[in-house]
């Protein structure tokens, strides 16, 4: 019997002028899908002018500047779609979907659609919904009480994954990829009896109550800072930027 951790999965990233899902935006992108543990990933790529200024701290860590995505990159229209059209077709083909910090990325995504697409993210998946394995919520509910930090470079380094050139879309995407089978076959057997579908509506629970306990943290801190509980998109404003 395969499980879905030696199945076929798929992974999304991207890079972005900044960290604020309603205000910043999506410079690339990159889709892939891998078939089996150790097989040659399909790769899409995307490069975007965002038609806003990129800041300096934004390239600082993807390497990409206001002029070369002007010279090199594509209208977010276009892209936004064939992003969406590619995510509901593996979707569609059953196969899970790997996104590192998944609120961060799809919420992006879904903002985009609304702004340059009037759409939303949601009206992509009407009968064959994602199915999200997001490897920090999952690390974190597994293995809760290891200390340290869980970014994905910490994870990698965590999990024996090799990461090379982060910060590269499609880079970020296969590493994260590869930390959610290293994650499958660690905590097998607590994950192989339970499908994508099962997982998704479990991460939804364990991401909620992982939020609940650092905006705890942060009171008890003296801190303001809001943490969102929702889970692998957060709802739209009535108006997005």
């Amino acid at each position: 019997m395969t499980y879905w951790y030696e199945g076929p999965l798929a992974a999304f990233d991207t890079e972005t002028t900044g960290v604020d899902v309603e205000t910043d935006r999506i410079v690339s992108a990159a889709v892939l899908v891998q078939d089996a543990p150790g097989t040659l990933p399909r790769v899409s790529r995307w490069l975007v002018d965002p038609g806003v200024p990129v800041p300096a701290e934004a390239t600082a860590v993807h390497g990409l500047t206001q002029e070369y995505l002007q010279r090199n990159g594509r209208w977010p229209a276009p892209v936004m779609l064939e992003i969406a059209e590619l995510l509901a077709e593996h979707a569609a083909r059953g196969r899970p979907l790997v996104v590192m910090n998944a609120p961060f990325d799809l919420t992006l995504l879904d903002r985009e659609l609304r702004r340059h697409r009037a759409s939303s993210l949601e009206r992509w998946f009407p009968s064959a919904p994602l199915r999200v394995l997001d490897p920090r919520v999952l690390d974190k509910h597994l293995d809760r009480y290891r200390k340290g930090r869980r970014t994905l470079t910490d994870l990698c380094e965590h999990y024996g994954v090799t990461l090379e050139g982060a910060h590269d879309a499609a880079v970020d995407a296969l590493a994260a990829l590869e930390v959610v089978r290293a994650l499958g076959r660690r905590f097998a057997t607590r994950l192989e009896r339970l499908s994508p579908a099962e997982l998704h509506a479990l991460q939804a629970d364990w991401h909620a109550a992982q939020a609940r306990g650092l905006q705890a943290w942060f009171a008890r801190s003296g801190s303001e800072e809001t943490v969102s509980t929702e889970w692998p998109v957060r709802p739209g404003l009535p108006a997005a930027a």
